[in-house]
């Protein structure tokens, strides 16, 4: 399959096969990772941020992406709605249909308040649906939550807010026999015990997976449970705009229709955003591992009505996404190919990295093989590194790739690479928002009372880095706290009058501060069409 150009350099890779599959190359001290990530990691170029000049976070910086979008105009003028009119009339309204925002329907229906899920595809069209590794929880006699914390803590530059990352190593054991009791198909020992593995930057095996489509089966099992209990879901209708009451808390959403373009009113007494990430914002021109619809929509909706965003200028490049052939350029290539024995090498064969690093020290170094070290392969379609798959069943016997990583196997084999004898081509993909909405440890906004946020749309679980299989984990965990807690407070909630108020007011902040945009927010899909 691969060209003649790769040729000689995949004779390389296959001449010392041999010689790196034993091989454990030292990891980096702490003093070399942070010199590495200051001169390649994609959030420390600083010409590809612009500094908010309105909002809660004015005066800090964010990708030029994002703030376009953060300060844009709304899609609506308030005097176009009539707030009277409503549609929807629910306990919990829920924003996004993915692992989150079905974890969090789930809890909301048990503690009995009426809920609803409004999503701008369909329930499941998720980045949960995209996770392959796994999701992580100490629940080995050789582990704890304690040590899960450090990993993760560590992992995240010690930036985590520790009260949201305590609550979700604490809550995670209890999290997986959750999702065990929802019928989720774990990987399994003959005699039931979980298996588990290691992710870059953790101490211990607690990486619970479903062969390499963990989030998929996660999601199948989430979206199974919201249509059989019959909460109701709204699809292929997007949030643009949350409308508030007098007293300044959050009172439901403006929805409309994607393919009509129709506009209705959803009132509620409380609201969880579960939005997701921004892959599909292409910060920096990276390719993206996530879906379609994944356009950091909660993060302005949330942000023009007053809530404050935390680390939103930091964002994970996955390191390992696909660097060829072009048809799957930037889909993920799960880090469990590395936690089996893989190892990352250069154009002439040489492992460049320890090949369970952190996610950021293995997206830099990769940058910089490709860049200042000119050792990176020339795919025709710009720079890759080889991940030498073969050497998986070196270590773990013949049949191991197909045993656990069965849909990485397919994927390739789709394009005629076979990962079991062949190596495969690497390159770093945006792949998650480590900021986002800045939130307490009940799930609810720091600034907007009774709007609620899990999942990726939220900033300081991880700090400044995310670990693998703590994303899967964020999800079920502050999903399922925010519906419990939303709902609990609905019973208390009495609404004031409904309101759009505050665009106007944003609307004056953007002019006293002298931004001239025609951008409307939010984005909602991607714009793939050519223009001339």
């Amino acid at each position: 399959m691969y060209p003649k150009m790769l040729q000689d350099s995949l004779k390389a890779v296959e001449a010392a096969r041999d010689e790196n599959t034993a091989y454990e190359p030292e990891r980096m001290t702490a003093e070399e990772k942070d010199a590495l990530l200051a001169a390649y990691h994609p959030d420390y170029k600083k010409s590809e941020f612009s500094t908010l000049k309105i909002g809660a976070n004015k005066g800090e910086s964010v990708p030029h992406e994002l703030c376009e979008m953060l300060q844009a105009h709304s899609r609506i003028k308030a005097e176009d709605i009539d707030l009277n009119d409503i549609t929807y009339d629910v306990d919990v309204l829920i924003i996004g249909g993915g692992g989150a925002g079905a974890s969090a329907a789930i809890e909301a229906d048990n503690a009995g308040a009426k809920t609803m899920i409004v999503t701008k595809l369909r329930i499941g069209d998720a980045n949960t649906m995209m996770a392959e590794g796994g999701i992580q929880a100490a629940d080995k006699p050789n582990d704890s939550p304690a040590i899960h914390y450090l990993d993760a803590f560590g992992g995240g530059h010690f930036a985590a807010k520790p009260e949201l990352l305590a609550k979700l190593v604490c809550d995670a054991p209890e999290a997986i026999q959750w999702l065990n009791g929802l019928g989720v198909e774990f990987d399994k020992a003959p005699d039931g015990t979980m298996i588990t593995t290691h992710g870059g930057g953790t101490s211990r095996k607690r990486m619970h997976a479903a062969k390499d489509y963990s989030g998929a089966e996660i999601m199948r099992t989430l979206r199974d449970e919201v249509l059989n209990r019959g909460i109701p879901v709204v699809d292929f209708t997007s949030a643009i705009e949350l409308i508030l009451d007098d007293k300044g808390n959050a009172a439901g959403a403006v929805l409309m229709n994607m393919e009509t373009q129709e506009l209705t009113v959803a009132r509620a007494k409380t609201v969880i955003i579960a939005t997701g990430g921004a892959g599909r914002m292409h910060y920096q021109g990276f390719p993206t591992s996530n879906h379609y619809g994944a356009t950091a929509d909660g993060l302005v909706l949330a942000y023009r009505a007053g809530a404050k965003l935390l680390y939103a200028d930091t964002l994970q490049y996955h390191p390992t996404g696909a660097a060829f052939p072009q048809q799957i350029f930037g889909a993920l290539v799960t880090e469990k190919v590395r936690s089996l024995g893989a190892k990352l090498v250069n154009r002439d064969g040489r492992v460049f990295m320890h090949p369970l690093e952190t996610r950021d020290v293995a997206a830099a170094s990769i940058i910089r093989e490709c860049s200042d070290r000119g050792e990176g392969v020339d795919t025709g379609n710009g720079k890759a590194v080889w991940l030498d798959t073969p050497m998986i069943e070196k270590v773990g016997g013949e049949g191991t790739i197909e045993k656990r990583i069965p849909a990485m196997m397919r994927m390739f084999a789709s394009y005629g690479i076979d990962i079991r004898k062949e190596p495969i081509l690497v390159y770093p993909t945006l792949h998650y928002q480590n900021g986002g909405i800045d939130i307490n440890v009940t799930g609810m906004s720091s600034c907007v009372e009774n709007l609620y946020v899990a999942g990726e749309a939220v900033g300081g679980i991880h700090g400044r880095n995310r670990l693998m299989g703590n994303s899967l984990l964020d999800i079920i965990v502050f999903g399922r706290t925010a519906g419990r807690n939303a709902a609990v407070k609905s019973k208390d909630v009495s609404l004031g009058s409904l309101t759009l108020e505050h665009i106007a007011r944003f609307d004056k902040e953007r002019k006293d501060a002298g931004i001239v945009t025609d951008a409307v927010s939010p984005k909602l899909l991607p714009d793939y069409r050519r223009h001339k």
